[in-house]
């Protein structure tokens, strides 16, 4: 095997365990304003869904199962963070949103975030940061083509 099948045979568990240390970097950094994981990625995703997002979706974005997320969007709710409303084409679904309050609470995410990154990614060029966003979206897509494709049987 040579080195460029071998980079190619480790980039899964490299990327992973990279992804797991960004975010454990991250959470302490905004742990020190009293942030924790648990609230705000789940803001983080909800800004990305203005119109709102189901609660099974969310669910799947934060990586956490809908009955735990329940207990986090009850307390988003409660701090004046997060709405609910019906959802338009079922009436059984509730949507959950920002309210002007969540999206102050993200913009102040945001600008921690920022400060972390730039120490974080300082000495990459901005020629880096755009090739290796390109690559992510690449690999994003092709993860969620994965995740969509019919299953093949297994042959013996």
């Amino acid at each position: 095997m040579n080195n460029a099948d071998n980079l190619r045979a480790r980039f899964g568990i490299k990327f992973s365990l990279l992804a797991r240390q960004w975010r454990r970097v991250m959470q302490a950094h905004l742990a020190r304003s009293g942030m924790t994981d648990t609230t705000w990625v789940p803001l983080m995703h909800l800004r990305d869904h203005p119109d709102g997002i189901l609660l099974k979706e969310l669910s799947l974005l934060v990586g956490v199962d809908s009955s735990s997320l329940v207990r986090i969007i009850d307390k988003l709710d409660r701090d004046g963070l997060v709405e609910r409303k019906r959802d338009e084409t079922d009436a059984r679904a509730k949507q959950i949103l920002l309210t002007q309050h969540g999206h102050q609470r993200v913009a102040a995410i945001q600008q921690q975030l920022a400060v972390a990154e730039l120490d974080i990614l300082g000495g990459l060029t901005d020629e880096d940061i755009v090739q290796m966003s390109a690559s992510l979206r690449h690999i994003q897509q092709k993860l969620t083509d994965f995740e969509h494709a019919e299953p093949t049987p297994h042959k013996d």
